[in-house]
């Protein structure tokens, strides 16, 4: 899929609800700052499934998703490992990696995450394949606090502790999170870009989030006329 700039907007330590729908995120330098918090009333999960849509040329590891609880910061973490070429799930104290990918860099990569605490297991689903089910040790722990979970940034303390080396630059869009797992049906609608149902933990089209430094909005399209 290709994406082309029509508009961009700055904002800087906004809060707000607002349908993002034809908007991406663009991290445009490397920080230890900049960063989206996305904002959820829910605090307690058996369950997960995360998806995004990332455009990145870095070539050093970098964080992609980060959820962090007071009482661990790498409670829900999708990272990127450059020296193996892994994505890597980190669930709790655990973690599992996913190295046959073709994370191209000035690509659009769609990717989904799944987890569900009565088996422990973990799933990526990478640009609508879907990956092998493997098991995270402490994986069968429900989770349970005040979710932190930011974008931009790979949070080691509820909330901070970011890292410049590890901070992402690119474009993302179309971030959705459930509290249950989304069925194959589901998850194959939403890399093809169909219409599918929204996350209802976090939801692209209703999105509560604050933006903290230089991070912009853009209008995305497949086509600009």
């Amino acid at each position: 899929m290709k994406f082309s700039v029509c508009l961009v907007i700055l904002i800087s330590n906004a809060a707000a609800i607002q349908d993002l729908s034809s908007k991406m995120f663009t991290f445009p330098q490397q920080t230890n700052s900049a960063h989206v918090r996305l904002r959820t009333s829910k605090n307690s999960f058996s369950a997960l499934t995360v998806c995004h849509r990332s455009f990145t040329d870095l070539k050093r590891d970098h964080g992609l998703f980060s959820l962090a609880l007071p009482s661990n910061a790498n409670e829900f973490v999708l990272f990127f490992k450059y020296d193996t070429q892994e994505i890597q799930p980190h669930l709790k104290a655990g973690k599992v990696g996913y190295r046959v990918l073709d994370y191209k860099p000035n690509q659009w990569h769609s990717i989904c995450t799944t987890w569900e605490s009565s088996t422990g297991l973990v799933q990526l689903w990478f640009n609508g394949q879907p990956l092998s089910r493997k098991y995270v040790s402490g994986g069968q722990a429900a989770m349970s606090g005040s979710p932190i979970i930011t974008l931009g940034q790979e949070q080691d303390s509820h909330g901070g502790g970011f890292d410049i080396t590890q901070s992402f630059i690119g474009m993302m869009t179309d971030v959705h999170m459930w509290d249950y797992v989304l069925s194959s049906c589901e998850i194959q609608k939403y890399m093809s870009e169909l219409s599918f149902t929204p996350g209802n933990v976090l939801n692209w089209a209703a999105l509560d989030f604050q933006i903290n430094g230089r991070v912009l909005i853009e209008n995305k399209s497949l086509y600009c006329q």
